[in-house]
Protein backbone atom coordinates (compact mmCIF):
# COMPACT_ATOMS: atom_id res chain seq x y z
CA UNK A 1 0.00 0.00 0.00
CA UNK A 2 1.38 3.32 -1.03
CA UNK A 3 0.34 6.91 -0.24
CA UNK A 4 -1.68 7.47 -3.13
CA UNK A 5 -3.35 4.16 -2.10
CA UNK A 6 -4.04 5.40 1.82
CA UNK A 7 -5.62 9.11 0.22
CA UNK A 8 -7.99 7.10 -1.40
CA UNK A 9 -11.61 7.10 -0.53
CA UNK A 10 -11.41 10.35 1.54
CA UNK A 11 -12.69 13.69 0.27
CA UNK A 12 -9.95 16.15 -0.12
CA UNK A 13 -11.16 19.01 -0.71
CA UNK A 14 -13.87 18.19 2.17
CA UNK A 15 -10.34 17.28 4.83
CA UNK A 16 -9.08 21.01 3.66
CA UNK A 17 -12.57 22.27 3.84
CA UNK A 18 -12.92 21.66 7.47
CA UNK A 19 -9.06 22.13 8.33
CA UNK A 20 -9.48 26.02 6.73
CA UNK A 21 -12.88 26.48 8.91
CA UNK A 22 -10.62 25.62 12.29
CA UNK A 23 -7.85 27.83 11.43
CA UNK A 24 -9.58 30.78 9.98
CA UNK A 25 -12.54 30.76 12.41
CA UNK A 26 -14.43 33.95 11.98
CA UNK A 27 -11.41 36.07 9.78
CA UNK A 28 -11.52 39.41 9.40
CA UNK A 29 -10.05 40.72 6.08
CA UNK A 30 -7.56 43.56 6.81
CA UNK A 31 -5.00 43.30 3.46
CA UNK A 32 -5.43 44.92 0.55
CA UNK A 33 -5.64 42.90 -2.38
CA UNK A 34 -2.55 42.48 -4.46
CA UNK A 35 -0.56 40.04 -6.52
CA UNK A 36 2.33 38.60 -4.78
CA UNK A 37 4.60 35.43 -4.84
CA UNK A 38 5.92 33.03 -2.03
CA UNK A 39 8.31 30.07 -1.32
CA UNK A 40 8.33 27.94 1.61
CA UNK A 41 12.06 27.05 2.41
CA UNK A 42 12.89 24.01 4.76
CA UNK A 43 15.09 25.07 8.19
CA UNK A 44 16.64 22.34 8.82
CA UNK A 45 17.23 18.53 6.95
CA UNK A 46 14.83 15.83 6.50
CA UNK A 47 12.77 13.61 4.53
CA UNK A 48 9.52 14.66 2.94
CA UNK A 49 6.15 14.79 3.39
CA UNK A 50 3.03 16.62 3.09
CA UNK A 51 4.15 18.63 -0.07
CA UNK A 52 1.12 17.45 -1.81
CA UNK A 53 -1.48 18.33 0.92
CA UNK A 54 0.06 21.83 1.15
CA UNK A 55 -0.19 22.35 -2.42
CA UNK A 56 -4.08 21.45 -1.99
CA UNK A 57 -4.21 24.27 0.41
CA UNK A 58 -2.86 26.75 -1.79
CA UNK A 59 -4.87 25.10 -4.69
CA UNK A 60 -8.14 25.57 -2.76
CA UNK A 61 -7.49 29.47 -2.77
CA UNK A 62 -7.18 29.41 -6.77
CA UNK A 63 -3.46 30.61 -6.13
CA UNK A 64 -0.91 28.78 -8.89
CA UNK A 65 2.02 26.33 -6.96
CA UNK A 66 5.17 24.76 -7.83
CA UNK A 67 6.01 21.61 -5.92
CA UNK A 68 9.74 21.72 -6.35
CA UNK A 69 10.12 18.23 -4.00
CA UNK A 70 7.85 14.63 -4.04
CA UNK A 71 7.25 13.28 -0.72
CA UNK A 72 9.85 10.77 0.32
CA UNK A 73 12.63 13.15 -0.94
CA UNK A 74 15.65 13.87 1.34
CA UNK A 75 15.17 17.63 1.41
CA UNK A 76 18.70 20.02 3.14
CA UNK A 77 18.09 23.16 5.17
CA UNK A 78 17.39 26.14 2.61
CA UNK A 79 15.99 24.29 -0.10
CA UNK A 80 12.80 25.88 -1.17
CA UNK A 81 10.23 23.31 -1.54
CA UNK A 82 7.02 25.29 -2.58
CA UNK A 83 6.25 28.10 -4.81
CA UNK A 84 3.03 30.31 -4.96
CA UNK A 85 1.92 32.87 -6.41
CA UNK A 86 -1.67 34.68 -6.63
CA UNK A 87 -3.94 37.48 -4.21
CA UNK A 88 -1.10 37.94 -1.29
CA UNK A 89 -4.73 37.64 1.02
CA UNK A 90 -5.21 33.91 0.29
CA UNK A 91 -1.23 33.20 0.35
CA UNK A 92 -1.83 34.12 4.06
CA UNK A 93 -5.09 32.61 4.48
CA UNK A 94 -3.36 29.36 3.77
CA UNK A 95 -0.03 29.76 5.13
CA UNK A 96 -0.31 28.13 8.63
CA UNK A 97 -1.69 24.78 7.50
CA UNK A 98 0.00 24.12 4.55
CA UNK A 99 2.87 24.55 7.04
CA UNK A 100 1.42 22.43 9.40
CA UNK A 101 1.27 19.11 6.76
CA UNK A 102 4.54 19.42 5.94
CA UNK A 103 6.03 20.42 9.56
CA UNK A 104 4.08 17.37 11.32
CA UNK A 105 4.19 15.27 8.27
CA UNK A 106 8.09 15.49 7.28
CA UNK A 107 8.85 15.28 11.02
CA UNK A 108 6.60 11.74 10.92
CA UNK A 109 8.48 10.89 7.41
CA UNK A 110 12.13 11.77 8.92
CA UNK A 111 11.84 9.60 12.27
CA UNK A 112 10.70 6.49 10.23
CA UNK A 113 13.57 6.91 7.72
CA UNK A 114 15.90 6.91 10.85
CA UNK A 115 14.68 3.90 12.07
CA UNK A 116 14.16 1.94 8.32
CA UNK A 117 17.95 2.83 8.16
CA UNK A 118 18.90 1.02 11.54
CA UNK A 119 17.07 -1.92 10.88
CA UNK A 120 17.41 -3.30 7.73
CA UNK A 121 16.21 -4.96 6.11
CA UNK A 122 13.56 -6.12 8.58
CA UNK A 123 10.59 -3.79 7.85
CA UNK A 124 9.80 -1.01 10.13
CA UNK A 125 5.54 -0.75 10.70
CA UNK A 126 3.24 2.13 12.36
CA UNK A 127 0.77 1.64 14.56
CA UNK A 128 -2.55 3.14 15.35
CA UNK A 129 -1.54 5.43 17.93
CA UNK A 130 -2.12 8.24 16.22
CA UNK A 131 -3.52 12.04 16.13
CA UNK A 132 -7.73 11.41 15.97
CA UNK A 133 -8.52 12.66 12.73
CA UNK A 134 -5.39 13.41 10.99
CA UNK A 135 -4.32 9.34 10.84
CA UNK A 136 -4.56 8.97 7.17
CA UNK A 137 -1.84 12.02 6.90
CA UNK A 138 0.33 10.25 9.24
CA UNK A 139 0.21 6.96 7.73
CA UNK A 140 1.49 8.91 4.62
CA UNK A 141 3.90 10.08 6.12
CA UNK A 142 5.15 6.86 7.17
CA UNK A 143 5.32 5.36 3.92
CA UNK A 144 6.74 8.63 2.58
CA UNK A 145 9.78 7.49 4.82
CA UNK A 146 10.30 3.93 4.18
CA UNK A 147 8.04 2.48 6.79
CA UNK A 148 4.93 0.33 6.32
CA UNK A 149 1.30 1.98 7.12
CA UNK A 150 0.34 -1.38 9.42
CA UNK A 151 -3.24 -1.48 10.19
CA UNK A 152 -4.89 1.47 9.18
CA UNK A 153 -8.19 0.55 11.30
CA UNK A 154 -9.80 -2.17 13.81
CA UNK A 155 -11.00 -4.11 11.15
CA UNK A 156 -7.89 -4.60 8.74
CA UNK A 157 -6.94 -7.79 10.75
CA UNK A 158 -7.90 -10.16 13.88
CA UNK A 159 -5.73 -8.64 16.70
CA UNK A 160 -5.56 -10.13 19.41
CA UNK A 161 -4.69 -8.70 22.55
CA UNK A 162 -4.11 -9.74 26.00
CA UNK A 163 -7.75 -8.30 27.13
CA UNK A 164 -9.06 -10.32 24.36
CA UNK A 165 -6.98 -13.65 25.70
CA UNK A 166 -8.23 -12.91 29.23
CA UNK A 167 -11.63 -12.15 28.50
CA UNK A 168 -12.12 -15.82 26.71
CA UNK A 169 -8.78 -17.34 26.81
CA UNK A 170 -6.28 -17.81 23.93
CA UNK A 171 -7.77 -21.02 21.84
CA UNK A 172 -11.30 -19.20 21.85
CA UNK A 173 -9.84 -16.10 20.46
CA UNK A 174 -8.26 -17.44 17.58
CA UNK A 175 -11.43 -19.47 16.84
CA UNK A 176 -13.63 -16.97 17.07
CA UNK A 177 -11.16 -14.46 15.16
CA UNK A 178 -10.12 -17.02 12.06
CA UNK A 179 -14.20 -17.39 11.73
CA UNK A 180 -14.61 -13.66 10.64
CA UNK A 181 -13.73 -13.78 7.22
CA UNK A 182 -10.94 -15.74 5.34
CA UNK A 183 -9.79 -12.46 3.74
CA UNK A 184 -8.56 -11.30 7.78
CA UNK A 185 -5.53 -12.45 8.92
CA UNK A 186 -5.40 -13.29 12.33
CA UNK A 187 -2.36 -11.25 14.64
CA UNK A 188 -1.61 -12.79 18.30
CA UNK A 189 0.10 -10.80 21.07
CA UNK A 190 2.53 -12.73 23.03
CA UNK A 191 4.39 -12.37 26.45
CA UNK A 192 6.66 -15.19 26.53
CA UNK A 193 7.73 -18.29 24.58
CA UNK A 194 5.52 -20.62 25.47
CA UNK A 195 2.34 -18.59 24.53
CA UNK A 196 4.42 -17.92 20.67
CA UNK A 197 4.46 -21.72 20.80
CA UNK A 198 0.56 -22.45 21.31
CA UNK A 199 -0.38 -19.71 19.30
CA UNK A 200 1.04 -20.51 16.14
CA UNK A 201 0.35 -24.19 16.69
CA UNK A 202 -3.57 -22.68 16.62
CA UNK A 203 -2.97 -21.34 13.72
CA UNK A 204 -2.26 -17.72 13.98
CA UNK A 205 -0.83 -15.93 10.66
CA UNK A 206 1.00 -13.77 13.00
CA UNK A 207 2.89 -13.32 16.19
CA UNK A 208 3.60 -10.25 17.97
CA UNK A 209 6.61 -10.24 20.66
CA UNK A 210 5.13 -7.78 23.21
CA UNK A 211 7.43 -5.83 25.48
CA UNK A 212 9.66 -9.10 25.13
CA UNK A 213 13.78 -8.31 25.29
CA UNK A 214 15.82 -9.40 21.95
CA UNK A 215 17.23 -12.15 23.95
CA UNK A 216 14.01 -13.44 24.64
CA UNK A 217 12.44 -13.19 20.96
CA UNK A 218 15.60 -15.21 19.57
CA UNK A 219 14.77 -18.12 22.30
CA UNK A 220 11.11 -17.95 21.17
CA UNK A 221 11.91 -18.00 17.56
CA UNK A 222 14.36 -20.87 18.24
CA UNK A 223 11.59 -23.13 20.30
CA UNK A 224 9.24 -22.36 17.19
CA UNK A 225 12.01 -23.46 14.65
CA UNK A 226 12.38 -26.54 16.70
CA UNK A 227 8.97 -27.63 16.01
CA UNK A 228 8.56 -26.73 12.68
CA UNK A 229 6.34 -23.79 13.12
CA UNK A 230 8.52 -20.95 12.54
CA UNK A 231 7.82 -20.93 8.57
CA UNK A 232 3.82 -20.69 9.39
CA UNK A 233 3.88 -17.40 10.68
CA UNK A 234 5.08 -13.95 10.60
CA UNK A 235 6.59 -12.66 13.27
CA UNK A 236 6.68 -8.87 14.88
CA UNK A 237 7.95 -7.20 17.82
CA UNK A 238 7.01 -3.95 19.16
CA UNK A 239 6.67 -2.14 22.54
CA UNK A 240 9.76 -0.18 23.84
CA UNK A 241 11.81 -0.30 20.63
CA UNK A 242 13.98 3.24 20.23
CA UNK A 243 17.14 3.94 17.75
CA UNK A 244 19.44 2.96 20.20
CA UNK A 245 18.04 -0.69 20.54
CA UNK A 246 16.20 -0.92 17.24
CA UNK A 247 19.14 -2.50 15.62
CA UNK A 248 19.46 -5.36 18.53
CA UNK A 249 15.61 -6.15 17.67
CA UNK A 250 16.33 -6.40 13.87
CA UNK A 251 18.92 -9.43 14.23
CA UNK A 252 16.38 -11.30 17.14
CA UNK A 253 15.09 -12.55 13.62
CA UNK A 254 11.62 -11.15 13.19
CA UNK A 255 10.21 -10.12 10.40
CA UNK A 256 8.82 -6.51 10.96
CA UNK A 257 8.98 -3.94 13.87
CA UNK A 258 5.68 -2.25 14.81
CA UNK A 259 6.89 1.60 16.29
CA UNK A 260 4.11 3.57 18.05
CA UNK A 261 7.20 6.39 18.79
CA UNK A 262 7.40 7.07 14.81
CA UNK A 263 4.13 8.96 15.01
CA UNK A 264 3.67 9.79 18.67
CA UNK A 265 7.26 10.62 19.03
CA UNK A 266 7.99 12.68 16.18
CA UNK A 267 9.48 16.12 16.21
CA UNK A 268 7.92 19.12 14.10
CA UNK A 269 10.64 19.02 10.92
CA UNK A 270 10.40 23.62 10.37
CA UNK A 271 9.47 24.94 7.76
CA UNK A 272 8.68 28.76 6.69
CA UNK A 273 6.89 30.65 3.94
CA UNK A 274 8.60 33.58 2.82
CA UNK A 275 6.47 36.78 0.45
CA UNK A 276 9.56 36.99 -2.09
Amino acid sequence: MDGAELIAGISMKGVIERFIEEDLGGYIEFMPEGEAKAEIVVKEDGILSGIREAGSVFEYFNLLTDLCFEDGDPIRKGDVVLRVKGDCRDILKAERLALNFLGRMSGIATLTHEFVKRAAPVKIAATRKTTPGFRIFEKRAVVAGGGDPHRFNIADMVMIKKNHIALIGLERAIELGKGVSFTKKVEVEVTAAEDALRAAELGADVIMFDNMRPDEIREAISSLEARGLRERVLLEASGGITLDNVSEYAASGVDVISVGAITHHAVWLDFSLRIV
